[in-house]
């Protein structure tokens, strides 16, 4: 039997992390996809990815800045990816 690939959200690297970070995730079917970093607050920071992709293995830079181009604070995050009609979230720290 073959195993059908899921959709997989990695570890952020590295964590903690300054100035920037990497995140990786694997789609196993092309679809929409929305990767967006939010605060503990729930506040929106980022948006790294929207739109359409292909299957296969992304690896996205957050450079630590928000909407605006302001450096995030020090604190915790977390980084959503929403692809077709599944979401996945993970948690990450930045230090300044």
């Amino acid at each position: 039997a073959v195993e059908t690939p899921e959709l997989s959200l990695g570890q952020n690297y590295p964590n903690p992390f300054n100035p920037s970070t990497t995140i990786s995730f694997f789609l196993p079917a092309g679809c929409d996809v929305l990767l967006e970093i939010f605060d503990v607050s729930g506040k929106r920071v980022a948006v790294l990815e929207d739109g359409p992709k292909k299957a296969g293995r992304y690896d996205i830079e957050w450079n630590g800045q928000g909407a605006g181009g302001a450096p995030a604070s020090s604190g915790i995050y977390f980084y959503r990816l929403k692809a077709g009609k599944e979401t996945v979230s993970r948690k990450m720290v930045l230090l300044r």
